[in-house]
Formats: structure tokens, sequence, C-alpha cells
């Protein structure tokens, strides 16, 4: 039975930025990487062939919280899980649904036993503990599993920041106990991911990175960032966390980001991310290419007949005009978001993917102070 596990390849000499891959029973994913978010089993507006042979993405993101509701985890559990059910035979990695319920401050209510909250399709009443948040993902079959934790809104005090994280550890340990006394419901393993909690306070993350590494497998993510803070505040935060985790395990920064912010986070040690960015601003009109970022629906683009973006090879959009596009988006054709969601997508694991070619090379410092400032100018 195959087994995830993480290997360290390379470290940049010049930052905390290394290369590394990550092997799950449904393939092997090369760090670092984005991942791009399914939901509730879709990448809105995709297939999975398009994610196969135009995006290629490694993996992709679903959601617990989602799937619990839609189409519910008996329907996913007899199918064969998640894989089977939505004809997709890489690696997968399930949030717990912790932030989506963080979401639903007016309808839940949280208690050391777990969460009660009401469903935003029709209102019922269920239950989220740390142990049928792992069930659920058993059901689903995500090739690594989040563990549930309480992600708190900023600005908080210290004393309620540390009344959380110590939830998060104990709702870690009973996710972990479940996986430890429970056998994989498919024929392959599930790993499970603890999630870092601690606010913006250096002494609080430490304690939970100190005691999250010790007992976390394959890899760790970091929560409770991207939610408001200042992003110095976010990329400070990031790189005390990664000075805390031991280098053998797997980094995922969660909800992150804006191109600029992935390169900055790679600098820093992160290895993997996931954000809706892409594709939700890619529906709205916003491309993230080699050059800069276009509001394609600006009156600029009217006649220009060049393509997205010629850097970027095998580059699916690229069948496409800035012109076609924008006349696609003034006219309100569903092609348009389609085009800019598989061309965004394709920029996202552009940018990883040369990311890490150049922490092979020893170009990645350079190459990043080059492409910063470019990829982050508005090209109207």
């Amino acid at each position: 039975m195959k087994k995830n596990f993480f290997k360290l390849t390379f470290q940049d000499k010049n930052t905390a930025a290394r290369a590394g891959v990550l092997e799950t029973p449904h393939g092997t994913i090369e760090t670092p990487i984005f991942m791009p978010v399914g939901t509730a089993g879709s990448v809105k507006s995709l297939s999975q062939q398009h994610l196969y042979e135009q995006v290629h993405a490694q993996i992709i993101l679903g959601n617990t919280y989602h799937l619990y509701l839609r189409p519910q985890t008996k329907v996913l559990e007899a199918c064969g899980g998640l894989h089977k059910f939505m004809g997709w035979d890489r690696p997968i990695l399930t949030d717990s649904g912790g932030f989506q319920i963080f979401s639903l401050k007016e309808t839940r209510k949280i208690s050391q036993k777990g969460v009660q909250f009401k469903s935003i399709i029709d209102g019922s009443s269920h239950f989220f503990s740390p142990e049928s948040v792992m069930e659920t993902q058993y059901k689903i079959g995500a090739d690594i599993i989040m563990a549930f934790d309480e992600c708190l809104a900023l600005p908080a005090t210290e004393k309620e920041v540390l009344k959380s994280m110590e939830l998060t550890h104990e709702w870690y340990q009973r996710c972990a106990q479940y996986v430890h006394n429970t056998p994989p419901l498919y024929q392959y393993p599930q790993t499970l991911f603890p999630i870092i909690q601690g606010g913006v306070y250096e002494t609080l993350r430490k304690a939970s990175c100190d005691f999250l590494s010790s007992q976390a497998e394959v890899g760790i993510a970091i929560g409770g960032l991207s939610v408001g803070e200042p992003i110095e505040q976010m990329y400070a935060t990031t790189a005390f966390c990664c000075q805390h985790i031991p280098p053998q395990k797997a980094r995922y920064l969660m909800g992150v980001g804006m191109p600029a912010n992935i390169l900055e986070c790679i600098s820093l040690g992160i290895d993997m991310f996931d954000c809706v960015i892409p594709t939700r601003n890619g529906r709205n009109g916003m491309l993230f290419t080699t050059q800069g970022i276009i509001n394609i629906k600006n009156q600029k683009w009217a006649t220009d007949f060049s393509v997205l973006d010629e850097t970027i090879e095998n580059n699916y959009s690229n069948y496409y005009s800035k012109a076609y596009l924008r006349h696609l988006f003034i006219s309100g054709e569903l092609l348009a978001y389609q085009i800019a969601s598989i061309h965004n997508l394709s920029f996202y694991l552009w940018l990883v993917k040369t990311a890490r070619i150049k922490i092979i090379s020893g170009e990645f410092q350079r190459w990043k102070n080059q492409i910063l400032p470019i990829i982050n100018q508005r090209l109207s």
C-alpha cells in the first residue's frame, strides 16, 4: 500500500526557498506547488480534462464542509470516494471545513466538543466534531486530510488566541487518535496534516509549531493568516513559523494568495498553496500575466489581437486574443469564464514550476527580484 511521504530535494542558498517531492497514493507532486480549489468537487467553469490537459494541475483541493452538505458523504462513499465521483485520478487534499465555519459566525456555536452550525443550503442544523470531520474526510477519500481547527477573526487578544490555539491542539489530538485507530476506508492510506494557529503572537505560534511539528508525520499547515492582517504581518508570521517547522515536513500555507504573495512565501520556505483568486478574479476579468495584471474588460484591449501571454508555453488560452476575450466578457458569453480561469491557473502553475526550476539552478533570488515588480504592475 503506497504511503504519503515528503522528501526535501533542494535548498536555495540565498533564501529559505526549497524544492521537494510529495508522494501520494494518486501520484507524485513536485513542490513548490499551487493547488486549484475545487470546493464542491469542481474547479468552477472547468472540466477535469481542462485541469489535466491545459492547466496541468498536479493536485486539487476539495472542501469537507461543502461536500458534506452536497452531494453528501453517503453519495461519495457509495461511489468509492471523490476521485471516482468526479473522474479525477490525481491527488486531492481536503480542507476540514474549519475556515468555512469560521465565516459563519452568526449561525454557529463553538464548544469543546465541536461546532453546531446551520447549513447554507436549507438552514438545517448540523454538528461537526473532530471525529465526525475525520469520518467525513475518510468517506471523501482525499490523499491529504486536514485536522479540524478553530480560526479566529482578527483582531483578537492574546488570551483569546491562546484559548483558541489550545482548542485547536486538543481537536488535533482527537483527529489523530481517530486516524490512528481507524483503517482506511478505501484501498490506500490518507495522511493527516495538523494546522498551526496562534494569530500574530510569536510565543503562541512557536508553541503551536513545536507541539504540532512533533506529531506531524508528513506535512503541516499554517492557518489563521490571510484573514485581514497587514501583508507585512502575514509575511513575518509565515517566516517565523517556517523557522520552527522541521525541514523534512512539507509546509502548506492555507488560502494564499496573489502571485506576488506566493513568490514571497516560497522565498520564506513554503511548499504548498491554495487560493480561489485565480479562478474568482478570472471570472471577473482580471488576468495575471508575465507582463503584469490586466483588466480584460477595459476598452484598451478592444483591438489588441495579441495572445494572452506568449511567455507561457503550451498555454491553451493563447489560442485566443485579448480582443476576443474582452468581446466574450462584454457580451456576457460563458466561454469568457472558462478561458480566463484556464489562463490564470496556467499562470499560477507556470509561476510555481518556474520557481522550482530557479531554486534547483541556484537562480531563484535573482529571478524573483526581477519578476516581482513586473507581475505586480497593473497594465489597466
